[in-house]
């Protein structure tokens, strides 16, 4: 056992209590911080470091907040934690115009199922929730935007500043949730209302993925249809590259003119945009189907630098 674990297993219930109930949430987020996952894991076996611990964070909840992003939440919330396939929590919260109270009895607009340790990472500011249902960490069953708000508000702790920002995706840790999730998973993510933050930052990161040099001599416009919505709609983007310079049209006219206009669905989108799926492959596997000048979207691709995904 490390320090931490030595001096939680010791704790009575009651001394348990008392941390959880009164100290500073700075104190007891440098202890979650402090701990490595394996800690953390072996403490929340503890049934009376569970049991203080996981009430008290929620209880407390609005401390660990930013309270002005806390005060545009309204709706109720059903947090599934899982210690095991087997074993898992559930606690049901309110959440009202600044206030969270639990209320074990409510119905829920969103059910939030996630494992015990990342959602202790994720209340004490360690983990961004846009990544973790990218990467199948959370499993969101509702209404997704209210979760992914929930999963937003926390701080740095002593700083006053969020902690994460679940617009603000890494395109390095989106490729690599790409390059690691199921092909299922990516579908119900990219037909949810998720959908618009991934592609709006997807699309707003593009023209840093083209190489310059490779593009100086290229001129060409690219049109994206993209499918999956739930509605049965499709996104609609332009890509255009000009000497050596990428910007992005969003929501073009269909009549505009371009070289080629690629029909994808979304979780493909994200494999094509992230070097997972290669566009001849695509072609091929009818995974994209190409309107147009094939050669000018193989040429889009070809000054592409889509990002490594991080290696486990």
């Amino acid at each position: 056992m490390s320090d931490v674990t030595d001096r939680f297993a010791a704790m009575s219930a009651d001394e348990l209590n008392a941390f959880f109930r009164t100290s500073d949430v700075l104190e007891i987020t440098e202890v979650i911080r402090s701990a490595s996952d394996g800690e953390l894991r072996s403490l929340i076996e503890l049934d009376h470091f569970r049991a203080e611990g996981v009430v008290a964070i929620l209880d407390r909840f609005a401390e660990f907040a930013d309270p002005e992003r806390l005060a545009e939440i309204t709706g109720v919330v059903r947090f599934e934690l899982a210690r095991s396939k087997k074993d898992v929590e559930r606690h049901t919260v309110r959440f009202d115009a600044g206030t969270v109270t639990l209320e074990e009895g409510a119905a829920p607009d969103v059910t939030i199922a996630a494992d015990i340790v990342d959602f202790v990472r994720l209340v004490t500011g360690q983990s961004n929730a846009a990544l973790l249902y990218l990467g199948a960490g959370l499993a969101i069953d509702g209404d997704a935007m209210l979760a992914l708000a929930v999963g937003s508000v926390f701080t740095v702790p002593g700083s006053g500043q969020p902690a994460v920002d679940p617009s603000a995706l890494d395109p390095v840790d989106v490729a690599t949730a790409v390059a690691t999730t199921s092909g299922k998973h990516m579908r119900a993510v990219m037909s949810g209302g998720f959908r618009p933050i991934v592609l709006a930052e997807v699309f707003r990161r593009f023209p840093e993925f083209i190489d310059a040099e490779k593009a100086a001599e290229l001129k060409l416009s690219v049109g994206f249809r993209i499918g999956g919505r739930a509605d049965g709609e499709v996104d609609r983007y332009v890509v255009h590259v000009a000497d050596g310079t990428c910007t992005i049209e969003t929501s073009p006219p269909e009549g505009q003119r371009r070289d080629a206009t690629i029909t994808v669905e979304g979780a493909d989108f994200l494999r094509l945009a992230t070097g997972q799926l290669h566009p001849v492959r695509g072609v091929l596997t009818g995974a994209l189907k190409v309107k147009g000048d094939r050669t000018k979207a193989l040429a889009l691709n070809a000054v592409m630098v889509p990002p490594e995904p991080r290696k486990s």
